[in-house]
């Protein structure tokens, strides 16, 4: 892309042009090929963006990018700079940002339909399974999310779930110049709360379910906070579809408000007057039951729509709350494009989800099984622990650790997911950053009551996966929990390389003789 710097200064609301120099003045009759926020990206035709974060403030960055050629800054306060530079305040960097890419991609966002989904948990699943249906059905579709960004066959991975605004219309651009007309997205409350998704209108949005996390620190102030923040997606970004979990206790919460048609979902049995303050339920499951299926762990439920009950269908992921997800991405599907319910049940027996339940097995083991799952907070690891327990392991061991320097809170609420629900725990690193792993581990152990299950501590994650499988005996359910899809661990201030499948798989094939504990 290609634009003149004057033609997107319209797009910076209320911008204020601080350089008075004839060589600061002159850079507005050039162009730019790039607008970036990393001054290490920055070249003589990019404008640069410098974002304040709860962290690192850009404008500490923007002589970094001028000696990288940069001479023109969007900027919240002058910066000290020579005197060829152009500088832009605005009032906000962050939502000059948005507006500034979307008019550089010539607003992408106003030619393809958008679906949001948003939640604490639930949102990957929902989303890839709504992705896959709609590609298997002949809509070209798109993916932005904790799994990166997928479409046409290509996979570009991201930093958070919900990435920066100009990544997101960089991405929106390109699927549609490669026939993607839908993209499902995973709507963040950071994302929502630092203007990632400003500009965006959502034609679908699902709510999937609230619970405490992100909370405390650099992250959200307050539960408050973050519940309003995910609220906002269904309100004030354009809906004409909103659909919710009606089995979650905020949903009436979350539904104020909400002017577009609703849909709700339910795994409850129960009939539409225990849920007063929300309009009848369309979807429903019923007759949940777990089945073990070849190498595959799974669901079968009965999918009722609209009191129309379909023929059991087997989910390969297991879990009420994945019925619950796949109860959701049939009503993106059949309410927000018109699939047939048929259809989308059919598409979902065969699907996978990168990182969610990812199962391996090996005839060096035979009879154990292995779980690779993103779980990785309380709520979520608990819901795991459950859901790999209704199959009646003879051990269910708990491979976990939590992320250092920030949400806490979620060592203790792992601490007791597991205490009772796994036979053993093996603690280990997740994304320790700069954080000693052994300082997070002991918090970890030390939130485990008494009387809880045993423990064992291996700081190294890749020597506690040997560990566990070293240990494994005939009839166990192994579940390494965190981790999921990411393919590094984040160690002091470096992404290293590190893929928890390949570790396992390595393990097992040099497997060693069997260990008892």
């Amino acid at each position: 892309m290609k634009k003149p710097l004057s033609s997107l200064l319209p797009a910076l609301a209320g911008y204020e042009l601080l350089s008075d120099t004839p060589a600061a003045r002159a850079v507005l009759d050039r162009s730019v090929t790039m607008l970036c926020y990393d001054s290490r990206k920055a070249h003589d035709l990019s404008l640069f963006f410098c974002l304040t974060g709860t962290q690192s403030d850009g404008h500490r960055y923007a002589p970094a990018a001028y000696r990288a050629g940069a001479r023109a800054f969007v900027v919240e306060h002058p910066v000290e700079l020579p005197e060829d530079a152009l500088q832009i305040r605005v009032l906000d960097t962050r939502c000059a940002l948005a507006d500034g890419a979307a008019a550089f991609y010539d607003h992408p966002e106003r030619e393809i339909q958008l679906v949001g989904i948003t939640g604490t948990k639930g949102k990957t699943t929902t989303a890839q399974m709504a992705v896959s249906v709609l590609n298997r059905c002949g809509i070209p579709t798109g993916y932005i999310g904790t799994n990166g960004v997928e479409f046409s066959g290509m996979h570009f991975p991201t930093v958070n779930s919900t990435p920066e605004s100009l990544v997101i219309y960089h991405y929106l651009r390109y699927m549609l110049e490669e026939g993607i007309r839908v993209c499902v997205m995973e709507v963040s409350s950071q994302a929502l709360w630092k203007h990632r998704v400003r500009g965006l209108s959502f034609s679908v949005c699902l709510f999937t379910n609230l619970s405490p996390d992100h909370i405390g620190g650099v992250e959200h102030p307050s539960f408050a906070h973050y519940a309003a923040c995910k609220h906002s997606l269904l309100t004030d970004y354009g809906a004409r579809l909103v659909i919710c979990n009606a089995d979650d206790p905020v949903a009436a919460d979350m539904m104020q408000g909400v002017t577009a048609r609703s849909v709700f979902f339910s795994t409850s049995d129960k009939p539409d007057n225990a849920f007063p303050q929300l309009p009848p339920v369309r979807w429903r499951a019923s007759q949940i039951s777990p089945e073990h299926r070849g190498d595959r762990l799974g669901v079968r439920f009965t999918c009722i729509r609209d009191g129309h009950a379909y023929a059991p269908r087997f989910l390969p992921l297991p879990g009420p709350f994945n019925v619950q997800n796949a109860l959701g991405a049939l009503a993106i599907c059949r309410d927000g494009f018109g699939l047939r319910t048929d259809t989308i049940l059919d598409c979902l027996e065969n699907m996978t989800v990168p990182g969610r339940f990812e199962i391996i097995t090996s005839p060096r083991l035979p009879g154990v099984t292995f779980v690779i799952d993103y779980a990785h907070n309380g709520a979520s690891l608990a819901s795991t622990l459950d859901a790999l327990r209704a199959f009646s392991p003879t051990r269910l061991i708990c491979l976990f650790g939590s992320v250092g320097e920030r949400t806490i809170g979620r060592r203790r609420d792992m601490a007791l997911a597991a205490a009772y629900r796994a036979d053993l725990c093996i603690l280990t690193s997740d994304n320790p950053g700069s954080e000693p792993p052994e300082h997070i581990i002991g918090q970890i152990d030390a939130a485990f009551p008494p009387d809880a299950c045993p423990r064992l501590s291996v700081p190294d994650r890749a020597e506690a996966i040997r560990t566990a499988v070293n240990m494994a005996r005939p009839g166990d359910i192994i579940l390494l929990a965190g981790k999921g899809h990411e393919n590094y661990q984040l160690v002091g201030t470096r992404s290293l390389p590190f893929c928890e499948r390949e570790i396992l798989e390595e393990a097992l094939s040099s497997r060693k003789e069997a260990k008892s504990l």
